[in-house]
């Protein structure tokens, strides 16, 4: 058991336009719901008219993170998302960089993607948000550190 990675040592940090690292504070993602990564391989398949079976290749992905939240106030993340959602914002001014890190190793990924918002509002207890956060970039390996019990980031090259 001791080789399992827990679900919460996996965190994800959104980059908050303002100050920081390239302009922005990466922040932890907290409150969400759903936030599950999908890889989205592009296959490309063929049969050799000599071989029995099917090749496949995979030749690009395209990644999408499903995200929902209960909206928070005073929360910098849900913030930002909100304003996006409610601003319908357009082109550059959606996209926010998102970095997944191991908090055991530091070792993790970071890439820029879109903010696709889908609905809010569904359900009756508290006031929910939802949508997809779309690839918009190469992918980048860095190591995380954090000064604040993983509550920030500041990012790196790998060792």
């Amino acid at each position: 058991m001791s080789n399992l990675v827990p679900r919460h040592k996996m965190l994800a940090f959104y980059g908050v336009p303002g100050t920081g690292q390239a302009g922005y504070t990466f922040r932890r993602m907290q409150f969400f719901t759903d936030l599950g990564l999908t890889k989205n391989p592009n296959e490309y398949s063929r049969k050799y008219v000599d071989e029995a079976s099917e090749r496949t290749d995979i030749t690009a992905y395209a990644p999408a993170i499903g995200y929902a939240f209960d909206k928070h106030r005073d929360n910098m993340v849900l913030t930002d998302i909100v304003s996006i959602t409610d601003g319908e914002k357009l082109g550059s001014d959606a996209v926010r960089p998102i970095v997944w890190v191991d908090t055991e190793t530091g070792k993790g990924f970071m890439r820029n993607y879109t903010v696709i918002p889908d609905s809010e509002g569904d359900d009756s207890q508290v006031y929910t948000y939802s949508g997809t956060f779309k690839a918009n970039g190469e992918l980048t390996e860095v190591t995380a550190t954090s000064a604040d019990n993983w509550m920030t980031i500041q990012t790196g090259a790998p060792e």
